[in-house]
This record gives C-alpha cells, structure tokens and sequence, in this order.
C-alpha cells in the first residue's frame, strides 16, 4: 500500500477547505482546524510550507488568514503534495546499494516504478481544488456549515 503522509493528506483536506469555504477571503486556521478536524499547530507548520511554495498568501490582523494564490481550478493536488513533500516517486533508486544483487534485474524494477511514478502523478496532477470542491458540492456539503450540534432554544 502506498500511503500519504499526515502532513500531506491535511494539506490536501487544508487547501480543499479554502477552495470551498473562502469564496476568495482569507481564512483562519481555526476555522479550518475545526472544520476538517486537525491540530491547530500542525495546520500552522502546513500552511508555512505552503506559502514558502507559493500556493497560499498570508494576511494578519482580525480578518487575516491564509488564501489561495491561484483560482482553485489552476491549484491540483500534485501542486499541493510537491509543495509540502517534494516530487512525487514510489521509488528513486538511491535506497539500492551498489552491487546488492542482479544490477539488470534491478535497473529493469526501477525502470518500471519510475513510469509508475509518472503516472501516479499525472494524476495527482489532473485532480484540482475545484474539482474537489464541485465533488463537494454534489454530495451535498454545504459551504460554512457548523461541524458540531446546534442548540436553538
């Protein structure tokens, strides 16, 4: 199985969040902490990689946050997985000692993983924020909606 790491997987969950929730204005960490249910501090450590990879813009004060610097349908997941984890490879190469078996037989398995690994991306690649976000809206998430009970009295 090849997994995503926690970083990657709510960086992910993160710029979906903006994409959906922000209609263009910035948003609070706590917001999309409490939304998509991650640690406040960790999403504080994701979203300084992803402004240091120019996906996302920083603005203080009381409406500050954080917001897309492209429109959702120019941002893809490969974007925002290489932003916060480097390329994307299922295998490089580099973990074989030289001369730890048949150099053929392995020259044959990494050519294999590296075409794999293309693919795998392209299709990170094709996968956009705003797709994601009109994947939302069909399944009927509705933007801004309390993610807790609501007590009306």
């Amino acid at each position: 199985m090849v997994k995503l790491s926690n970083k990657a997987r709510y960086g992910v969950r993160a710029m979906f969040d903006i994409a959906f929730h922000g209609d263009g204005a910035a948003a609070q960490i706590k917001d999309i902490a409490e939304r998509q249910g991650i640690p406040p501090r960790f999403l504080e450590q994701i979203f300084q990689d992803l402004r240091k990879a120019g996906l996302v813009s920083s603005k203080r004060g009381p409406r500050g946050g954080y917001q897309l610097v492209a429109a959702p349908s120019a941002v893809s997941v490969g974007h925002v997985l290489r932003g916060l984890e480097g390329p994307i490879a299922l295998c490089s190469g580099e973990d074989e000692t030289e001369g730890a078996g048949d150099a053929a037989s392995i020259a044959v398995i990494d050519s294999a993983f590296r075409e794999l690994s293309t693919r795998v991306e392209a299709c990170f690649n094709e996968l956009t924020l705003e797709e994601l976000c009109d994947r939302a809206q069909r399944q009927g998430l509705r933007k801004n909606a309390p993610t807790g009970y609501v007590y009306v009295i």
